[in-house]
């Protein structure tokens, strides 16, 4: 006859440790995800927190930079001048015409990516589309700067060709700032479309061509309309940074091309009001969110359109 001891009876009851060990103990599931919450609190919530409530102080004095005893919005108004607004407008043009020539170039880029370059030779083309972020951005940016320069390989190179009958004219403009900002954000929009088309499926195509649909129209009914998350994170992982830019603007631009980034950071930098240089900040955000709403109103309400101009009506239950 066998016989439990206390000690035998308690080590076979005794339930397997909880996942997590002592710091879920401590803070619960959370802590599970810190990285999570911790990168959007002390990256995101805080220094826009901080922003919102510079924008309220006021500058006292020549050698202080913020001062926050007396809150107003004051701030604001003084933020919105001439100056300011027709800058915000010209950023506003060259982020949204930027934007759609990234998409007009990515989507065809991404489509032969996607289905036409075979599996094995695409990782060599991702990686070439990954060229340009092992470069730092300055850099990249200072590269245009020589090469749109009037006496630079373009310049040179077209009036060899007889396309220009002098130097190229081109630097200092809106029109640089343009061809900058499309060639540094370019992958942001290839890589989101590539993702988005590549996950569309070949048998959904493949059934399309066997329904006698051509490749135009195969496109246009079933890769786009199933590419079009891609689409929408393309657009917003590229206005929204454009919108911001400075760098691109101060190196290719010069005054002539201003940008409201460089506004900002002149107030940060170089005139030391930190409460004016917060308010155009906070102008700048709400104002990409509006435009971002905008635009999906008008996407939604194209693709409700879109849904009523292909949906076949019924007539006493039948197509």
């Amino acid at each position: 006859m066998s016989t439990r001891t206390p000690t035998s009876t308690a080590s076979a009851e005794k339930k397997p440790a909880t996942p997590g060990g002592m710091s879920t103990r401590l803070f619960g599931a959370a802590a599970m995800s810190f990285p999570t919450w911790a990168y959007a609190v002390f990256f995101f919530i805080i220094p826009l927190a901080l922003v919102i409530f510079y924008s309220f102080g006021y500058k006292p004095d020549e050698f202080t930079a913020i001062a926050t005893d007396h809150l107003s919005l004051g701030r604001y108004p003084e933020a919105m001048s001439s100056s300011f607004v027709s800058t915000f407008f010209a950023t506003l043009r060259i982020s949204i015409l930027g934007t759609i020539l990234c998409l007009v170039i990515a989507l065809p880029f991404a489509y032969w990516l996607a289905i036409k370059v075979s599996p094995a030779r695409r990782s060599l083309a991702l990686a070439l589309v990954m060229v340009p972020f092992w470069t730092n951005f300055l850099v990249r940016t200072l590269g245009w700067q020589i090469m749109l320069s009037p006496d630079g390989f373009l310049s040179n190179w077209m009036q060899s060709l007889g396309l220009l009958d002098g130097p190229l004219d081109i630097l200092y403009t809106r029109s640089a700032v343009q061809i900058g900002v499309v060639y540094n954000y370019l992958p942001l929009m290839i890589l989101p479309l590539f993702v988005a088309i590549d996950a569309s499926g070949k048998k959904l195509r493949e059934a399309s061509y066997d329904l006698g649909a051509g490749k135009v129209k195969t496109f246009l009914r079933v890769t786009l309309p199933m590419a079009m998350p891609g689409v929408v994170s393309g657009c917003l992982l590229v206005f929204i940074p454009l919108n911001g830019d400075y760098v691109t603007a101060t190196v290719l631009g010069g005054a002539s091309g201003s940008m409201v980034g460089q506004l900002i950071a002149n107030q940060f930098n170089t005139a030391q009001n930190w409460a004016v240089g917060a308010a155009m900040a906070m102008i700048l955000i709400i104002s990409t969110l509006v435009v971002v709403g905008v635009g999906f109103a008008l996407l939604k309400l194209g693709q409700t359109i879109t849904a009523r101009l292909n949906s076949v009506p019924l007539h006493d239950g039948r197509a």
